[in-house]
């Protein structure tokens, strides 16, 4: 599995963040690549995505996806399982792994039944649901996402379990 990208996508709330890193601990090489780090990374001019993208909300997404892909290879090409964890939906899914170089690559999508990803929305220390965006409409959004190679209902998983599931596939 050493030189290989994992991507984790999947709707705010879905437990991305929390089992990419769990996923990331239980490979003997592997880095974590957060994709919302490089978002976070412009200081000023940073333009946060809303439902209704601007031109330059869509640049700088673009931008992120790009860097977040580049650093996902320089990390597979030094031997590791580079783990990419990242809100990509609808057709940037497949413009996302077109911009993977690495082979193998899996993609995998968290998706929780919309319910519950609310219950977890409520529950955490931060509000992704904010600006326009709801759950339902993300949820509706990642089913129809083209190109998952694994779809992986969590609603009724624990982490490990949930972990479990993508080990069996991409290994």
């Amino acid at each position: 599995m050493s030189g290989s990208v994992v991507v984790i996508t999947g709707v705010m709330a879905a437990g991305k963040s929390t089992v990419a890193q769990r996923l990331a601990e239980r490979l003997p090489r592997a880095a974590h690549v957060r994709g919302d780090l490089f978002r976070r990374m412009i200081v000023s001019g940073r333009a946060g995505p809303t439902p209704d993208f601007t031109a330059e909300q869509r640049r700088q997404l673009e931008l992120r996806y790009r860097l977040a892909a580049q650093v996902a290879d320089g990390y597979a090409a030094a031997g590791f399982v580079a783990v990419v964890q990242d809100i990509i939906l609808g057709a940037d899914l497949p413009a996302y792994a077109a911009m993977v170089r690495t082979r193998p690559l899996h993609l995998i999508a968290l998706a929780p039944r919309a319910e519950v990803v609310a219950a977890r929305e409520r529950g955490r220390g931060k509000t992704g649901y904010a600006g326009g965006w709801r759950v339902d409409d993300l949820v509706r959004e990642l089913a129809a996402t083209p190109g998952v190679g694994l779809r992986v209902d969590s609603s009724e998983l624990t982490v490990d379990e949930t972990v479990d599931r993508i080990l069996a596939y991409v290994t």
